[in-house]
This record gives structure tokens, C-alpha cells and sequence, in this order.
């Protein structure tokens, strides 16, 4: 005697042939969901050395308001100050650049070159700004791997502050 079949229902031949799909959908969300978390966690380093590098030049040129004997003095304790406060949180493989910072009059755009002399006073026409610029580049040590056209190398603070003309 021998036994035959019975044919199956068509609900149970569609389960057998959607056997996997889980795994595969699975899979799918995964690697879209760990991309976007990935990207939140590179974005959040990013941001929090920019917010680093933005607080050292701001303090820099706050400490070029402090009483000092003369420009030169001012540019050299506001350089001290930023990278005083940039060397705490600077990771170890990136390079940190700061410049000495100029000190312009506001109305001329003139620049204190390093062996001259600026005239600054209460005068609106000679009024003076200290630019601060904090530069902290090659990143691609420091973060995560992530495509190159995504993330910079190099990020900058800066920050100006103008100088009490009564002050100088």
C-alpha cells in the first residue's frame, strides 16, 4: 500500500519559502542603525574638540585684556593662556598649532607686525582687536575610521576680543 500525501495547504508552502527573511531583514536594520550610530559617536569626538578648541581661544583673548606692559605682552600671555588651556584635553597623535595672535585696529585693518609698533587709544579710528586662532589638525589619527569626504583633518577656534583703548 502506499501512502500518498496530501497535498499542503498554500498558507503552509508560503511559511516554508519566507524560511530566512527575518534573519535577512534582521541584518539589514542592524547595519543601517549601527552606521547611524557610528556617525553620532565620530560627530559627538568632533564637536566635543571643537568646543575645547573654541574655549582656549576665548580665553586667550580674554587674557589679552588683562593689564600687561605693552602689546607684544598681550599677544604673548593671550598664546600662553590658549595653549594652557588646549594642552589639558589635546589628544595625544593630533597636532596643535597656535599662532601668535594679532592685534589689528579695527577701522584700518592694520597689524601689529613683530617688530613694530600699533598705534591703539580710545579713538574710534584707533581702536584695537586681539584675534586668537587655535588650529588642532590631522585627525584622521585620532578618530575613527570613517569615509575621508565625511569628516575634516583640521578644526579652529577663534575668537576676538577689542582692547580697552584707556588700558594701553
Amino acid at each position: 500500500m502506499m501512502h500518498t500525501r496530501a497535498p499542503q495547504p498554500r498558507s503552509q508552502r508560503l511559511q516554508r519559502r519566507q524560511r530566512g527573511v527575518y534573519a535577512i531583514e534582521y541584518a539589514m536594520t542592524f547595519l543601517l542603525f549601527f552606521g547611524i550610530v557610528y556617525a553620532i559617536i565620530c560627530y559627538a569626538i568632533l564637536f566635543t574638540f571643537r568646543f575645547g578648541l573654541q574655549t582656549a581661544a576665548e580665553d586667550g583673548a580674554r587674557a589679552a585684556l588683562r593689564h600687561q606692559t605693552s602689546l607684544v605682552a598681550r599677544q604673548s600671555k593671550a598664546r600662553e593662556v590658549a595653549q594652557d588651556r588646549s594642552l589639558g584635553w589635546k589628544p595625544a597623535d593630533a597636532v596643535l598649532t597656535i599662532p601668535l595672535p594679532e592685534i589689528c585696529q579695527t577701522a584700518t585693518g592694520n597689524c601689529l607686525q613683530p617688530a613694530g609698533t600699533l598705534p591703539c587709544s580710545n579713538s574710534w579710528a584707533q581702536r584695537c582687536q586681539v584675534n586668537v586662532t587655535v588650529r588642532l589638525s590631522d585627525l584622521h589619527r585620532v578618530l575613527p575610521p570613517f569615509p575621508g569626504f565625511a569628516l575634516p583633518n583640521e578644526l579652529v577656534g577663534r575668537a576676538s576680543v577689542m582692547l580697552d583703548g584707556g588700558a594701553l
